[in-house]
């Protein structure tokens, strides 16, 4: 590196390699707008005042803000691998993603890991990625793989590995369990991220007493609040389903808004594409009555300082030069991104080309047997039932009396329960949990779809076992992806051939194939409250969320943590 001329441009002295001139500069530090020049070197800022440069952008009077910073969010939810991911995320602003790769991990193992640090090597993103904790998320579900202590410490030394993804199996860290404790340790000098919904008081201080330092599960002002007390950083996510944003924006002030960040966690490409991303959460920030600047620091050097990420965050000397530019401060559109100090993204549409090889350890993940039965069997109509709740992935515990014919249920068009099915993929075990949920409203099909948090095993719902059986084979036959069967036939599929869950086809054609199933499931009686059907079915399988969850081992209760019988006053047989 030249450092005599590094320092003489940012004297002043001789031209930069590059100055965007006449920029109203964001200026995050103090809370104010700076009109001035940005000298640019080597991709780095090297001063913010008045320049000239080898080559000049005039910014004519526009607004100029730091990228915007994804504090967590699963790359694969987008359905797209990284290179796909950053070609619809850039042109919305976001210039760094903090990536935890739980999703293939739970597929793949740490060949899905590597895979995801490979593929995001040469992009216009950056990729920060957390190794996954919890790998499968409990012991009472079959998935792919699973991360160990020794396979964590194998990443620990990569330049883009900052922490340890998301700690979801809380009841495991509050009672003291060793395995989980000693992924802690093990990551202890670096950021350890929570995942803690629903909990308080002296569980949460036990919860952060193990060195959990972020949590992105608030869907209550309060529980943000108690959080922020007790030294964590918050994340206020916007995803496709789960929409905390506005509640949680309730709970801010003066004293608390360093502590608070934005994410997405999971957010479909046509949601990417008709909302935007970051710079959704930064305009639902200001439409509810925070400063706009307020509203860009949380998106930028809030996130910065509680990842560690001190060349980002800013506009200010020995900042990395990821910017964008926008007209309009209180509803934030970029117009042009730069990443590097490279122009990378114009007019919401990418400037870059980016492609991945996709290696035969990621692919070839389905294993079905060819026959599967969805029978459920009960000797008594009254049952637990899942109950959907809108804009939020927790679901509620049911109490119905559903219809039982030779001591099988029957689907009543007239009720709106449906069946589902989680079947288990990685291991050829044959393994079935069956389940009813309400509130999803599909009639006279099935969807099914191989991206079921976190384990990913096939999970189908239906109005029919035929169309379910359907579903799932074309599911065995694409190699995994998301399927609508409908009366019958196959009306739309789409192959996710990345462990079942990603694909390397054009993010056109996974954005234009899922918006067109979206209308389609509608048309079959989809129930309005149901914003997203693709990630209210996949997340049916989580069972660190509560209530009630569905493993390909039957009925889980979050909050007892432990499998319960569909039956109501039966017990679970051994």
């Amino acid at each position: 590196m030249d450092y005599q001329r590094i320092m003489k441009v940012a004297r002043g002295e001789i031209k930069a390699e590059l100055v965007l001139k006449q920029a109203k500069i964001i200026n995050v530090y103090s809370g104010e707008i700076e009109v001035g020049d940005i000298a640019i070197e080597n991709g780095t800022i090297v001063g913010v005042g008045s320049y000239h440069g080898e080559i000049e952008h005039d910014i004519n009077h526009k607004f100029v803000a730091p990228g915007f910073i994804d504090g967590h969010v699963h790359i694969e939810s987008s359905m797209l691998t990284p290179p796909g991911f950053s070609k619809i995320v850039v042109p919305k602003g976001t210039t760094t993603v903090i990536a935890d790769p739980h999703e293939i991990a739970n597929v793949c193992g740490t060949k899905g890991i590597e895979f995801m640090l490979e593929s995001s090597e040469h992009i216009p993103l950056n990729v920060y990625m957390m190794i996954p904790s919890c790998v499968p998320a409990t012991k009472d579900e079959n998935n792919g793989a699973t991360i160990s202590v020794d396979d964590i410490a194998s990443f620990m030394n990569h330049p883009r590995v900052i922490g340890l993804g998301e700690v979801m199996d809380y009841p495991s860290v509050i009672y003291g369990e060793a395995d989980i404790h000693h992924k802690i340790e093990l990551m202890r000098e670096k950021k350890i991220d929570g995942h803690a919904p629903d909990i308080m008081g002296n569980d949460l201080n036990a919860y952060i007493a193990a060195g959990v330092q972020t949590d992105h599960e608030c869907s209550i002002s309060e529980s943000m609040i108690e959080r922020i007390k007790r030294g964590m950083y918050v994340h206020l996510r916007e995803g496709s389903q789960t929409r905390n944003t506005r509640a949680l924006l309730k709970g801010l002030n003066k004293d608390n808004i360093n502590r608070v960040l934005f994410c997405t966690d999971d957010k479909h490409p046509f949601d990417i594409k008709e909302e935007g991303h970051i710079n959704f959460n930064v305009n639902l920030a200001i439409e509810s009555g925070i400063a706009p600047i307020d509203a860009i620091k949380m998106a930028t050097l809030n996130a910065a300082n509680c990842y560690g990420l001190n060349h980002l965050g800013g506009i200010a000397p020995n900042k990395q030069a990821d910017l964008i530019v926008f007209s309009d401060l209180y509803h934030i559109e970029p117009e042009t991104v730069y990443y590097k100090g490279k122009i990378v993204a114009k007019d919401d549409k990418p400037l870059f080309e980016a492609t991945t090889k996709i290696p035969k350890a990621v692919i070839n993940t389905v294993h079905l047997d060819d026959q599967l039965s969805f029978d459920l069997y009960l000797d008594s109509s009254e049952v637990r039932v899942i109950g959907l709740i809108h804009n939020n992935i927790t679901t509620h515990e049911l109490i119905r009396k559903v219809k039982v014919e030779n001591k099988k249920f029957v689907y009543d068009e007239n009720i709106d329960i449906l069946k589902l099915a989680v079947v288990e993929r990685h291991r050829h075990t044959g393994n079935i949990g069956i389940g009813l949920v309400e509130g999803f409203g599909l009639k006279n099909g099935a969807l099914a779809m191989t991206i079921a948090h976190d384990s990913h095993n096939l999970i189908i719902v239906g109005s029919s076992d035929k169309d379910m059986s359907i579903a799932a084979k074309m599911i065995q036959e694409i190699q995994g992806g998301i399927v609508l069967v409908q009366d019958g036939k196959v009306t739309e599929s789409l192959e996710l051939e990345v462990g079942g869950i990603m694909t390397a086809h054009s993010e056109v054609i996974v954005q234009e194939t899922l918006l067109r199933m979206k209308r389609k499931i509608q048309k079959m009686g989809l129930n309005p409250d149901v914003d997203d059907p693709f990630i209210s079915l996949a997340f049916l399988a989580l069972p660190v969320i509560p209530k009630l969850k569905l493993t390909d081992r039957g009925l889980f209760d979050v909050d007892l943590f432990k499998i319960v019988p569909i039956e109501i006053n039966k017990k679970v047989k051994n």
